[in-house]
């Protein structure tokens, strides 16, 4: 990909009725690891994150608090959501809410067109709501209850007794598109990725679609309709609006215009609403629909998925507390391959840090920088003739360099980490084999020993780069030393493989241990 084009990406925007878990801080990293990917490599990007902040859920758990819900969000996103952010190292552009102004009327705007277009109609509405969901549920996802909810139905997801809802709605005519739908998966194969989740996505849309409810009355938590104060937008139909609202939609025309259409990552269990309910909202307000929709599996723990109501979730601060942040954005994009399920096990991640960050990684810089100070004082020896073990080292900057590139294209994080890992390993095995530890006991080797100390920097110099966006801290640190000019963080990710970048003659300094050992107890 050429650099300079628009790369506009979003999180999810998360539903702050509770504290965040590792799941919410694996899809944060992963967004803000493509974004500062694409930012570093010149594209004019733009990281979308924020809170989802109506509906029933919201109301309910104000009420069990004893204040209102807008005191009740305020007091979370303050206290947890927003801090997530920091305790993670992540640079979103904007966190948007869905209570803030800014969205709540190009929201009612934006329903307004589809309005005006025909594409609304009040009816009733009867069906089992799940409150945990903040959804109807289709009947695949209906089970009979056993134990204390035995003769009740209950959500597959939750295992929580549906509740039946008889209300006066709007209704938006999303059956009117299913054609449409079918015809972009077709004409753009990568609009859902990974493959398994198109594929689910389209045997959705060829069942038939449903006309949707798009409003509530029974409370008033909510976006008021435009045409009729009386119902407030149903909660996830006003969330899903974030996308535009957030980038100018109905207020600053050059603004949307340079930003939209945006990538989203999502968790799959919530792809339906974005790569159907979503791309058809867009269709129906003549609107572009998002350039791609990636769903990326779910982070199971003890063999479940991580869940609230479940208390299986995992605060990221205690994680981040004991390995520090950038153990934690490395070892989630790069354990997982992303678009698959997870697990995550303590015991795992400790063997990683130890294995591939403090053993490999930390051990190549901290040795490479001592042994600089040791044979040169300090400074970048030039280097003189290159041998077959050099070039081979040069060839494999290079190639890990342009396929990590590649696989982030096609939002495989893991395996550009991957790529990029060959370059560690690369370099200790070259470590062993050129001994420079023994060169630079032969005067007449200092040639020799200037080269392999000049190809361990240079190799470590393309590492910071390429690794700044999945492990900013450290990769700043390690560029500080290797005496890197302005910050790693703007230097264009897509020339790091080029050799040479590095000049003889800089001064390095001492370099604390990256990834210090985790004594556990």
């Amino acid at each position: 990909m050429t650099s300079g084009g628009s790369f506009f990406i979003t999180t999810p925007i998360y539903y702050p009725s509770d504290v965040p878990h590792i799941g919410h801080g694996y899809t944060t990293v992963a967004v803000d690891a493509l974004a500062r990917w694409h930012r570093q490599s010149g594209d004019d990007t733009w990281m979308l994150t924020g809170t989802d902040e109506h509906g029933q859920k919201m109301m309910r758990a104000a009420a069990a608090n004893g204040v209102s819900p807008q005191e009740w969000v305020d007091k979370l996103v303050a206290e947890e959501w927003s801090p997530l952010l920091e305790t993670l190292d992540v640079a979103n552009d904007d966190f948007i809410r869905t209570t803030q102004e800014r969205h709540e009327t190009r929201a009612q705007k934006f329903w307004q067109s589809i309005y005006d277009r025909g594409y609304i109609y009040a009816g009733e509405y009867e069906a089992l709501y799940c409150v945990g969901c903040e959804e109807f549920k289709p009947d695949a996802e209906i089970v009979e209850g056993t134990g204390a909810f035995e003769g009740l139905m209950v959500c597959a997801i939750h295992s929580k007794p549906l509740e039946l809802l008889h209300e006066k709605n709007y209704f938006f005519k999303l059956s009117e598109f299913s054609d449409q739908l079918i015809e972009l998966y077709r004409s753009q194969p990568d609009f859902v990725r990974p493959e398994s989740a198109k594929n689910e996505v389209i045997a959705f849309v060829q069942q038939g679609l449903k006309d949707l409810s798009i409003s509530r009355s029974a409370f008033d938590w909510g976006i008021p309709i435009p045409w009729d104060s009386s119902h407030v937008l149903y909660v996830w139909i006003d969330a899903l609006l974030n996308y535009v609202t957030g980038v100018g939609y109905g207020s600053d025309e050059e603004d949307f215009q340079r930003r939209w259409p945006g990538y989203h990552v999502v968790g799959k269990d919530i792809l339906r609403f974005h790569a159907v309910i979503w791309p058809a909202m867009l269709m129906a307000a003549g609107l572009d629909v998002p350039r791609g929709v990636f769903a990326h599996g779910w982070l199971l723990v003890g063999g479940e998925k991580m869940s609230k109501s479940k208390a299986t979730g995992i605060a990221p601060t205690t994680l981040v507390d004991t390995f520090g942040s950038d153990a934690f954005r490395f070892y989630f994009l790069s354990a997982i391959a992303f678009g698959q399920d997870g697990s995550f096990s303590w015991e795992d991640m400790a063997a990683r840090y130890h294995a591939e960050l403090a053993n490999g990684f930390g051990n190549l810089a901290s040795r490479s920088i001592a042994m600089t100070a040791k044979y040169f004082d300090g400074s970048v020896p030039e280097p003189a003739e290159y041998t077959d073990a050099d070039r081979e080292i040069q060839k494999l900057v290079a190639d890990a360099a342009a396929n990590a590139d590649a696989a982030i294209e096609r939002f495989r994080i893991d395996q550009a980490i991957s790529e990029v890992w060959t370059i560690v390993d690369a370099l200790n095995g070259y470590i062993t084999e050129t001994e420079p530890w023994v060169l630079a006991k032969d005067d007449a080797q200092r040639d020799r020993l200037a080269t392999v100390i000049y190809t361990c920097l240079e190799g470590l110099r393309a590492l910071a780069v390429l690794l700044s966006p999945i492990m900013p801290e450290s990769t700043a640190k390690l560029w500080s030393a290797l005496g890197g000019a302005g910050e790693v963080a703007k230097q264009p990710v897509r020339e790091a493989g080029a050799w040479g970048q590095l000049a003889p003659g800089t001064q390095t300094s001492k370099l604390a241990p990256l990834f210090p050992r985790i004594e556990e107890d």
